[in-house]
């Protein structure tokens, strides 16, 4: 995500957070409708319900960070009628979140925002980094998992996609996989792709996709051809981002994947373990 991308959505959030008197963060669920891109409220109401039961099943009581409140909005001749809203606090707008759609953009932002104890820009900007570089990791995992199967589906032979992979990743970067290994300092019983930046772990992505459609799609089913498949697919994807000025086995090396995910599941538990909540609810309408 870009960085003025995350500025402009940090600062549409934020200007919608409210204070109770005891000085607790809320945003009204129909400026959180909004605010995520959900056009009709009844949709929008089945996202909170989940994110009520995911409240309660995570021990907390759900009236304390859902709260029903009554909103006087003007319509037609300057008159006004009160509609249903609901106070939410920063866990319930997390949980909210969380049930949403992350590939667009708002809510895979909101899913960050929220997430952590402070609204600073640069923190929720290095999250949503964190937060991409394990994204992409996921998806080149599921994408190598599927090449494996399809390789050991027409070959028999399980021991072919690693064969199959460093050859790969020869045509990438110029050097293969244990190479590059010793290249970034990384441990030869380590993933290669724990330690790379986010924009290499997409360029591994790609050619691996194409790889497995084609596969699919010619009905390839020798090793050997394969291989050649994979090779050519890398090849291809590496003189596109040397056009580009790109070097990828020049980019340095990134903090093990792993650890990252951990620091990320910690940052979830906390706002799960001690999330803030509302008080003298029935006190609490909007004007």
């Amino acid at each position: 995500m870009k960085k003025e991308v995350i500025k402009s959505l940090a600062e549409n959030f934020d200007s919608y957070a409210n204070k109770t008197e005891n000085n607790i963060e809320f945003w009204f669920a129909r400026d959180l409708q909004h605010l995520l891109g959900y056009t009709k409220w009844d949709n929008f109401l089945k996202v909170i319900n989940k994110a009520k039961t995911a409240c309660e099943t995570s021990g907390h009581e759900i009236e304390d960070h859902f709260a029903d409140v009554g909103k006087m909005v003007t319509i037609g001749s300057g008159t006004e009628r009160e509609i249903d809203d609901i106070m939410l606090t920063r866990f319930a707008c997390y949980l909210i979140a969380q049930n949403g759609d992350p590939k667009k953009e708002a809510i895979a932002f909101a899913q960050n925002y929220f997430a952590i104890q402070t609204r600073k820009f640069e923190l929720v900007e290095k999250r949503i980094k964190d937060w991409e570089r394990l994204q992409a990791r996921q998806k080149l995992t599921l994408s190598e998992k599927e090449l494996s199967e399809l390789i050991y589906e027409r070959t028999g032979n399980e021991k072919d996609f690693g064969l199959i992979r460093s050859q790969g990743d020869k045509a990438l970067f110029g050097y293969s996989t244990s190479q590059m290994k010793k290249r970034l300092g990384v441990k030869s019983n380590k993933p290669l792709a724990d330690f790379l930046p986010t924009i290499t772990i997409k360029v591994k992505d790609f050619p691996t996709e194409i790889t497995i459609f084609n596969v699919k799609d010619k009905h390839i089913d020798k090793g050997n051809r394969i291989a050649w498949e994979h090779i050519r697919n890398n090849k291809s994807v590496r003189k596109l981002l040397i056009e580009r000025g790109i070097i990828p086995e020049d980019l340095p090396a990134e903090e093990d994947i792993k650890k990252l995910e951990r620091r990320v599941k910690t940052e979830d538990k906390k706002i799960q373990k001690n999330p803030d909540k509302l008080e003298n609810r029935e006190n609490k309408r909007e004007k």
